[in-house]
C-alpha cells in the first residue's frame, strides 16, 4: 500500500529525518584512521537514544546493529566491526532514526583521509544525483523518472556502475514501505506519485561494473569487481514542482568540513621536521 502523509505527518518525518543527519553528523566529527566501525556504531546508537529515538535498523530483520557501516567496495549493510580505518578509506554510515511513530532515513558516504581523486569524483557524483532524483519526485511524475535521473546521471553522462539488485523505497510508520524506488528506469514507467508521499531517495553507485554479490553472513554487498562504491539516501516528500529533501546533508558537510582541516592541523603539527641546534 502507498500512503498519502499529512502535513503533520511530514513534518513528524522531517524531524525523525534530521535526527538521522545530527546523527550523521556526530560521525562526521569523529572519523578518522584508527577509529573502528564498532566505535562509530556505539556513537551513534547513544546519540539516537539520547534524543529520545530508537536505532530503526537494531534487530530489523535480524541486523545486529544500529547503522549500517559498508566501507570501500562494500556497497550496503555493512556489520559493524574491529575494523580500524585507514588512511584513504571510504566509509558509508547508513542510519534510521524512530520516533513519534515515524522513521526517517539517511546515508552518507564520508572519505578518511587522503582519497583517490577518482574516489573521491565518484562521492561528488553520487550525492549530487541524489539531489537529480529529488528534483523529479514531484507530484504527478512516476517513479520512472527519479529513477532515469539518476542512472542517467551516473551512468551515461559519467561512466559508473548503478547496483540495480538493491532500491530505495517509501517510508513512514514502516522503514520499507512501498513503492520501491529503483535508481535505474525509463521516464513515464512506474507508479505514479503524488503530493504528500514520502519514499528514500539512495543511489548506490560503483566506480567501476553494477555487479554485486553477498556475503555469507546474508547481509553484506559488496561489488564483485573489488572497486569502490558509493552510496548517499535522502527521506523526500513528494510536492508539487520538485521534490523535497526533508533530511540534510548540509550539518553533515560542515562538521566533515571541519573534521577534515582540524586533522590536517594535527598531521602538519606531528610530521613537521624536528630542529636541531
Amino acid at each position: 500500500m502507498i500512503y498519502i502523509r499529512s502535513k503533520e505527518e511530514i513534518e513528524i518525518i522531517r524531524k525523525s529525518a534530521l535526527m538521522v543527519s545530527a546523527t550523521l553528523t556526530e560521525v562526521a566529527k569523529l572519523l578518522r584512521p584508527g577509529l573502528t566501525t564498532l566505535e562509530i556504531d556505539k556513537v551513534a546508537e547513544q546519540f539516537i537514544r539520547d534524543n529520545g529515538g530508537i536505532p530503526s535498523f537494531k534487530g530489523y530483520n535480524g541486523f545486529p546493529a544500529s547503522v549500517c557501516i559498508s566501507v570501500n567496495d562494500v556497497v550496503v549493510h555493512g556489520f559493524p566491526s574491529k575494523y580500524e580505518l585507514k588512511d584513504g578509506d571510504i566509509i558509508t554510515v547508513d542510519c534510521g532514526f524512530y520516533k513519534n511513530g515515524y522513521h526517517g532515513d539517511s546515508a552518507y558516504t564520508f572519505a578518511v583521509g587522503d582519497v583517490k581523486p577518482e574516489v573521491l569524483q565518484l562521492l561528488k557524483i553520487t550525492k549530487e544525483s541524489v539531489f537529480k532524483g529529488v528534483e523529479q519526485a514531484c507530484d504527478n511524475n512516476r517513479v520512472g523518472d527519479v529513477s532515469y535521473a539518476i542512472e542517467h546521471f551516473t551512468s551515461k553522462v559519467h561512466p559508473y556502475g548503478v547496483v540495480r539488485e538493491l532500491v530505495g523505497h517509501g517510508i513512514g510508520r514502516d522503514l520499507h514501505e512501498d513503492p520501491q524506488v529503483p535508481n535505474y528506469g525509463r521516464r513515464g514507467d512506474g507508479k505514479r506519485l503524488k503530493e504528500g508521499m514520502v519514499i528514500a531517495i539512495e543511489p548506490m553507485i560503483n566506480l567501476g561494473k553494477k555487479e554485486v554479490f553477498t556475503w555469507d553472513d546474508g547481509w553484506t554487498v559488496a561489488t564483485k569487481d573489488g572497486l569502490p562504491s558509493a552510496h548517499f539516501e535522502h527521506t523526500t516528500a513528494v510536492r508539487k514542482g520538485k521534490g523535497e529533501a526533508l533530511s540534510s546533508f548540509a550539518p553533515i558537510e560542515a562538521a566533515e568540513t571541519a573534521n577534515a582541516e582540524l586533522n590536517s592541523s594535527y598531521y602538519s603539527i606531528v610530521t613537521a621536521p624536528v630542529k636541531v641546534g
